[in-house]
């Protein structure tokens, strides 16, 4: 395999991990941001209240984007990877 091929494939695969952690990883810190503002504001400490509303949206969003992730990823491996694994 040629070192461009290698790098080119490599920097698609970093775009495309990187549109696909993006939705959850925004959804992260803005439920982050929303339960340490609400703590700041009332000044409840509590653990469980910073976890738990974060596991919440990040799922709800998994789960809202699971098909768009998967379409990416499947197009993805088998535009660029198969070809390369066979020799095309």
């Amino acid at each position: 395999m040629d070192d461009l091929v290698f790098y080119d494939t490599l920097r698609q695969a970093l775009w495309i991990a990187t549109m696909v952690a993006t939705p959850i990883l925004v959804v992260a810190l803005i439920a982050g941001v929303t339960v340490g503002l609400f703590q700041a504001l009332t000044s409840i400490q509590e653990m469980t209240l910073t976890f738990v509303p974060k596991l919440v949206a990040i799922l709800i969003v998994f789960w809202m984007s699971m098909g768009f992730m998967t379409e990416t990823l499947t197009s993805f491996f088998t535009d660029r990877i198969i070809p390369l694994i066979g020799g095309l």
